[in-house]
């Protein structure tokens, strides 16, 4: 029997593989967990001193969401690292699974901590628009992912997140504002309906003017018009779950335990032609290139797909053409006319800061030239 934080003589929850990755850090680069180290002691210190239910729960909601609110100063005070909330976040979960406190809980309570922990320090607690902005702009960005390959890496959709959440400007003598959170790479809390559920109140009541999705791509910012119904990367997530699915054998992904029913291809609805007048040191693509079973193509319409089989999106096969495919589907099925589409950054090798602002600095650009055709 282990003693948890959360639980007396009570089992404590295994850690998954993105929580067992924080020993290879602790070693080749304790720098990433140390930045914000300080915070997670306080952190602990208060769930110790006051160890009651009711109190724990309610200093996780506040922490998590501190975390993130740390996570986010620290980008805008011109540290250009998405790094240390990612490993940081794992840090409270794998203490909130394992470290000593003192009153008994199930393990159903657990989750719901973990589940607490997970929404606050993604700044989905924190979506907050000034009342005085009329062009309201919602943005999310992804964590690190392939970690197996490069311990080390950033994503510089995660750092625009960071960077760019509660950004405010005027546009033609309206105020424009965003606001932003972070998605986990992981399958399963897609199939859970994680995009679902979080856009769902946004979309029902037209609530923001604007919905981006971003994560890092290839080598210059596409503009991913053409996302597909299918999964057909072989790549694994961050918890190193596959899929099965493949370029030959593409597989549809599921919504709370059932195949996710819709079109094979959907289209964007972003001001593309504006957005690509952003200047920078990166080109600005419309893509097009989607593959069916037929193979590779561009396609300049949408009705040029009807009655084709998906295998990769624009964005691909992978996670970011799926955020982009769930959301313009919802946007579909509840009938909102607000404006979704999918941003590919520059990729970056780890971790490179300079490249990391450049890819920042030219994507606020393109969402400045984006709330002008609004």
């Amino acid at each position: 029997m282990a003693i948890s934080l959360l639980g007396g003589q009570a089992m404590a929850l295994p850690l998954d593989i993105e929580e067992q990755r924080l020993n290879a850090l602790a070693q080749h680069q304790p720098e990433l967990l140390n930045r914000y180290q300080p915070q997670l002691d306080h952190l602990l210190k208060r769930y110790r001193a006051d160890p009651g239910e009711l109190t724990v729960t309610r200093k996780v909601a506040e922490d998590a969401n501190a975390l993130w609110r740390t996570a986010v100063e620290d980008v805008q005070s011109g540290v250009w690292d998405d790094r240390p909330l990612y490993w940081h976040r794992l840090a409270l979960r794998r203490e909130l699974k394992t470290a000593p406190a003192g009153f008994s809980i199930a393990p159903w309570q657990r989750q719901i901590l973990l589940s607490t922990v997970e929404n606050a320090s993604r700044g989905m607690s924190d979506i907050q628009f000034d009342e005085s902005t009329e062009i309201r702009i919602l943005l999310t960005g992804f964590d690190p992912f392939q970690l197996d390959q490069q311990l080390d890496q950033s994503n510089p959709s995660g750092l625009a997140a960071l960077a760019l959440d509660g950004k405010r400007w005027q546009v033609n003598g309206q105020w424009a504002q965003i606001e932003s959170v972070l998605i986990p790479v992981r399958f399963q809390d897609f199939d859970d309906g994680l995009i679902e559920s979080l856009l769902t109140p946004y979309l029902r009541d037209n609530s923001v003017d604007l919905i981006l999705t971003v994560s890092m791509g290839r080598d210059q910012f596409d503009l991913e018009r053409f996302p597909g119904r299918n999964r057909s990367a072989s790549a694994p997530d961050n918890r190193n779950v596959h899929t099965g699915a493949s370029k030959s054998t593409p597989l549809p992904p599921s919504l709370n335990g059932a195949e996710l029913h819709g079109p094979e291809f959907v289209e964007f609805s972003l001001p593309a032609a504006q957005m690509q007048q952003a200047t920078g040191p990166y080109a600005i693509r419309d893509n097009r290139t989607i593959r069916t079973l037929n193979g590779k193509r561009e396609a300049q319409a949408l009705h040029q797909l009807d009655g084709t089989v998906s295998v990769e999106g624009s964005g691909g096969g992978y996670l970011s053409n799926e955020i982009s495919y769930r959301s313009l589907l919802l946007k579909q099925l509840l009938g909102s006319p607000v404006p979704i589409g999918h941003i590919h950054t520059p990729k970056v090798n780890g971790f490179e800061p300079a490249h990391n602002r450049a890819i920042v600095e030219q994507l606020h650009a393109m969402i400045e030239h984006a709330a002008l055709a609004l």
